[in-house]
């Protein structure tokens, strides 16, 4: 078993359909193999937070997901209540069309609202979602959240085809260098893939496949 992958899983549960009962099976598992945190949808944030404010397992939502095409004020308000909520990291969505149409300026202003209102509580996390853009918007998208002072870049939502790859997260880190994070989320569900993305470069990895995960066992995943 491979326990010592846990600390870079954020062990997400998004699907629209998840009852209680399934998130309170989604934070025993984070307690019981110690995950760095739940990744889940901002209405469960309190009850997360309540079931592991005792723990070292951290609570972590998403914002503008999972189109990024919600408005800038939109995704601070969600960000605001979020962290009031509990959550110390939020995932947020880039806006896509923004970027590929090259307004740089306002794909890096949306993502500098939400890091000017997490930075005094939350990390931030910038999806950049890898499979609808060319490598020159991979690049772009990477530079431009560092630049706006977020703390990772994140490769995907998951709800748009495709997922993380080796060849992105070398490419991230490439173009962020090390002081940020990279996070590997999208299809990662096994031990062997897990321990590629980290090979690559991967700092976090977004996974409902924990447990197969660290158990090296071969997993579904819905992420």
């Amino acid at each position: 078993m491979s326990y010592e992958l846990a600390k870079y899983i954020d062990h997400t549960q998004l699907k629209p359909d998840t009852t209680k009962d399934k998130m309170k099976q989604v934070v025993d598992e984070a307690r019981e193999y110690e995950f760095a945190s739940v990744c889940v949808n901002p209405y469960w944030v309190p009850f997360c937070y309540e079931n592991l404010k005792d723990t070292s397992v951290k609570v972590c939502t998403v914002i503008g997901f999972p189109l990024g095409a919600t408005s800038t004020e939109t995704k601070v308000f969600e960000t605001n209540q979020a962290i009031k909520d509990g959550a110390t990291e939020v995932d947020m969505v880039i806006n896509v069309g923004e970027l590929k149409s090259n307004n740089d300026q306002i794909v890096k202003a949306d993502i500098e609202a939400v890091v000017n209102t997490s930075k005094e509580s939350a990390l931030t996390k910038v999806i950049i979602e890898t499979s609808l853009l060319t490598e020159d918007e991979k690049i772009r998208a990477c530079k431009l959240a560092k630049e706006a002072g977020a703390d990772f870049v994140k490769t995907s939502t998951g709800f748009s085809g495709g997922g993380a790859t080796v060849e992105d997260i070398r490419l991230m880190r490439q173009t962020v260098g090390s002081e940020m994070g990279v996070k590997a989320s999208g299809g990662v569900r096994d031990n062997a893939s897990t321990v590629a993305m980290v090979d690559a470069g991967a700092t976090r990895i977004g996974a409902s496949a924990g447990i197969a995960i660290v158990k090296g066992d071969i997993g579904t995943s819905d992420y």
